[in-house]
């Protein structure tokens, strides 16, 4: 049976978490757009190059170039048994674009309240040195403001303050809560209550897809 599975949610619902703990139980992998973007500036293919002439004079990469990327990364041998699309589609042209290029199985929304997302992003800190992610209640460092693992300064992200969370989450609902709309159409959709621990979120996940 082939698993293609868009993975929906605000920013700090959890996706990346809760995908890299169900991933191998698929065996298919976890593709997030962010890792495909650098991957694609990397290697110098033609969309890479495209995304980076945008990104380099600070414009949005258009849809067609991202759309571009996901088909070329999806037509790999690798997710022949399907994948786990975290961070794409993010509005609702790239959902009907992805349509066209592959059959959604289930489009997993986790849900997850804009406290909780305010809560779990603006006490995230990042290393400036090996860019590892620690936060302050979840996964604290053992020394304030330190990296446990190469010694380097945390610092609290620009985008990880509460005003800008809120605009990104405004932004989120704008754009992103249509794709809802279409994948509940297409008889797809699976909510999940995300507001819980990974273990709480996983288990719920796995029990929805009889896993």
């Amino acid at each position: 049976m082939v698993n293609n599975f868009v993975f929906l949610g605000p920013q700090g619902s959890g996706k990346g978490t809760v995908i890299g703990r169900i991933k191998d139980r698929y065996q298919v992998p976890h593709i997030s757009t962010g890792d495909m973007f650098r991957e694609a500036v990397r290697e110098g293919t033609e969309f890479g190059r495209k995304a980076k002439e945008c990104m380099d004079k600070g414009e949005l990469v258009p849809d067609e170039v991202t759309c571009g990327m996901v088909k070329d990364r999806l037509g790999r041998d690798d997710c022949k048994e399907g994948y786990m699309l975290d961070g794409f589609p993010r509005n609702l042209s790239q959902a009907e674009a992805l349509s066209r290029i592959t059959r959604v199985t289930k489009a997993v929304l986790l849900d997850v309240p804009e406290d909780v997302s305010l809560m779990r992003l603006s006490g995230r800190r990042t290393c400036k040195s090996c860019s590892a992610i620690f936060h302050m209640t979840f996964v604290p460092p053992k020394q304030e403001g330190i990296c446990d693992k190469c010694g380097g300064e945390l610092y609290q992200r620009d985008d990880d303050k509460p005003d800008a969370i809120k605009e990104r989450l405004a932004i989120y609902h704008r754009e992103t809560m249509p794709i809802v709309d279409f994948y509940e159409k297409a008889g797809v959709l699976l909510k999940v209550d995300g507001g819980g621990t990974v273990d709480d979120v996983v288990a719920l996940l796995l029990g929805s897809l009889g896993g």
